[in-house]
């Protein structure tokens, strides 16, 4: 009884600190603020530079990082525990530093910043550059949620598939990929959601256009926190937004 009464509030505290700032933040603005906000271009266009540049980002990788996360649950080889070390670097190392990193190999004289600009894509102060910084953080989110999700399935039902002639191609896209599907949703869902709200390495690339978080930080530097108060109460109700979304097509897919 004891140990229960101790975790319980040890859970108390913990919750008031994870709840009350953000409980602060929504309920510091009145609803004709959150209006005047609403009807501000720059906030919107921000929000939804955010928004759309972040889901490119969990597209691209759902066309690439699904195939490697199946590739890493179903194959054992030498150096796969250094893969699979190097997909988590993104979420280990300072994202100030990986801002640094894209930019030492996309900028214009990098290593692949001359092939880019050859067709006309360059990653300074651009949408993709954004894209490039998105993909790089919260990529892992999507790769090791789909691993997780291949790791699940029985082998034996992929082996039962080929047994009766279906090819793998065709046992991938009727067998394993519907049984995966909550985990690379999820994953994706996650990856999405950290992309909306990635800074450091955005800004290093691409302080233009702004992005939300680039623009929260921005007013507050520059006008102090009552200015960059709105759009950072509206990220954060759209960040909860995309929480009931998880939470939603978690209980839908079960």
């Amino acid at each position: 009884m004891k140990l229960r009464l101790i975790f319980i509030v040890l859970s108390i505290l913990i919750l008031i600190f994870l709840t009350l700032p953000v409980v602060r933040i929504l309920t510091s603005l009145t609803f004709s603020q959150y209006i005047q906000s609403l009807k501000d271009v720059s906030v919107i266009s921000s929000i939804l530079l955010s928004l759309k540049v972040s889901l490119y980002a969990t597209i691209l990788v759902i066309f690439t990082g699904v195939p490697l996360a199946y590739v890493l649950a179903r194959t054992d080889f030498p150096l796969k525990g250094v893969i699979e070390g190097l997909i988590d670097i993104p979420v280990m190392i300072p994202h100030v530093a990986a801002g640094i990193a894209l930019l030492m190999v996309f900028q214009a004289n990098g290593v692949f910043g001359e092939f880019f600009k050859s067709i006309g894509i360059t990653f300074l102060d651009t949408q993709y550059g954004i894209l490039i910084a998105m993909t790089f953080v919260s990529a892992p989110f999507l790769i090791n949620s789909a691993k997780e999700g291949f790791k699940k399935i029985d082998g034996r039902l992929e082996f039962v598939s080929r047994s009766l002639g279906v090819g793998p191609l065709e046992t991938f896209f009727k067998i394993t990929l519907p049984l995966t599907r909550k985990d690379i949703v999820n994953g994706a869902l996650m990856m999405w959601g950290r992309g909306i709200g990635e800074f450091g390495a955005v800004v290093i690339i691409a302080y233009h256009p702004m992005t939300a978080p680039v623009m929260i930080y921005d007013r507050f530097n520059s006008f102090g926190l009552n200015y960059a108060l709105p759009v950072t109460a509206l990220m954060i109700l759209i960040s909860i937004l995309i929480f009931i979304v998880i939470r939603i097509i978690n209980n839908v897919l079960k």
